[in-house]
């Protein structure tokens, strides 16, 4: 049986750490030399971005993480659009190596509008 996007984004989720925009904010604030990581495609980024990410879009993470980062305990936050590119780019990297993954769950809109208040 073939899985959808959906079953396949679900399924990294679950095994993902995913906060929501909120406490995520709360965590990178108290965290030390966390590297806020946007996975959104050059086009998304035109709207707008979060102050201090870095955009590295999914399709290419792999190959450009480590001109980031080397440290695989870097604290690493990532966001995208919805969440799920950014699930999915949390297996990648833990398949990679990186240990301290937190994906921020949820729709960039909202995102933007927490960590712009800095609740």
């Amino acid at each position: 049986m073939i899985k959808t996007v959906s079953e396949i984004v679900a399924a990294a989720k679950a095994a993902s750490h995913c906060l929501s925009a909120e406490d995520a904010l709360k965590l990178y604030r108290e965290t030390e030399n966390a590297l806020l990581l946007d996975v959104r495609e050059p086009i998304e980024t035109q709207s707008g971005t979060l102050e201090g990410s870095v955009n590295i879009p999914r399709g290419v993470l792999e190959m450009k993480i480590s001109e980031l980062c080397q440290d695989p305990d870097r604290p690493l936050f990532i966001h995208c659009a919805t969440g799920g590119r950014a699930a999915l780019s949390a297996l990648s990297l833990k398949d990679m190596g990186f240990t301290r993954i937190v994906v921020i769950d949820g729709d960039y809109a909202s995102l933007e509008k927490i960590f712009a208040k800095g609740v």
